[in-house]
């Protein structure tokens, strides 16, 4: 009989060892690192290999994983229309010790860094008609998925009560639209000048326009940048769904818990006063 795992307890993979977890997915994926490549996050760590693909290993306590898995990088290679890097095989194991699970994707490479913000109002139409056809694309698709922004899943009740927190005038907070999302589209997640989404892993079942809620809310520190998804993404965010998510995304920068130096927070002020106008005009 197995001794019972102890929780999961806080980790940090920019500050944690982590020469024996890259020994473990080279040797599982039979692969090199180039450590002069290593990008290293709070759950995640990635890198370049010797035969030219990126490995992204993440660290998920159960609490988050339960449901559906979190094998989203490897359903989404099934999605087709959409501008990312083909998914070439992955490994998946559990901790010993903690009430943890382990997964390394190995993918193509990027064709391009991600977008720097402060260049985004730069780019060119065929940029953003890359954009708008695998967001069209991927929301036209089916799934059973549901999103999981921030590993967290996305629900009815966490709608309401994030926006109803925050502006307790809207008393409507129901989403009528489900489609596929990304669930976490912003300015670091896309490429250029070649336009790649990529990090699929909380793909899923979401309101329409969270995905553009979330680019625009992004985005909200350049007030230009913020009118151009604003125009890309019309459909989406005057929807009656999308102005929802574009105020359940602000509730995080306007709320009690807001930053004052936040340099989205001015606009944001300002958006929120008119979404909420007509929510409740109708």
């Amino acid at each position: 009989m197995t001794a019972p795992l102890s929780a999961a307890t806080p980790v940090d993979l920019r500050i944690q060892p982590i020469d024996t977890l890259l020994e473990r997915v080279g040797s599982s994926l039979q692969v090199r690192f180039d450590l002069d490549t290593l990008v290293r996050k709070r759950r995640t760590v990635g890198a370049r290999t010797d035969r030219g693909t990126w490995v992204r290993i993440e660290r998920r306590p159960y609490n988050k994983i339960e449901g559906q898995g979190w094998n989203g990088a490897e359903c989404a290679a099934l999605l087709d229309g959409i501008d990312k890097p083909v998914w070439l095989g992955g490994v998946v194991w559990r901790d010993v010790a903690e009430a943890v699970m382990w997964r390394a994707d190995e993918t193509e490479l990027l064709p391009g860094p991600p977008v720097d913000l402060g260049t985004a109002s730069a780019l060119p139409d065929e940029w953003w008609g890359a954009l708008n056809a695998s967001l069209d694309a991927l929301a036209a698709h089916h799934t059973t998925r549901v999103a999981t922004p921030d590993t967290v899943t996305v629900t009815q009740a966490w709608v309401t009560e994030s926006i109803q927190a925050v502006f307790p005038s809207v008393l409507d907070t129901t989403i009528r639209n489900w489609a596929p999302a990304y669930a976490d589209l912003t300015w670091a997640n896309v490429t250029a000048p070649q336009f790649c989404l990529f990090d699929w892993e909380d793909w899923g079942m979401a309101p329409l326009g969270l995905d553009a809620a979330w680019l625009w809310g992004s985005s909200l520190a350049i007030p230009e940048l913020a009118a151009r998804v604003r125009r890309e993404r019309r459909r989406d965010l005057e929807s009656r769904d999308g102005k929802l998510m574009a105020l359940f995304f602000c509730t995080a920068i306007v709320g009690p818990h807001a930053a004052p130096d936040d340099s989205r927070l001015g606009l944001a002020q300002l958006e929120t006063e008119r979404l909420v106008a007509e929510l409740q005009a109708g």
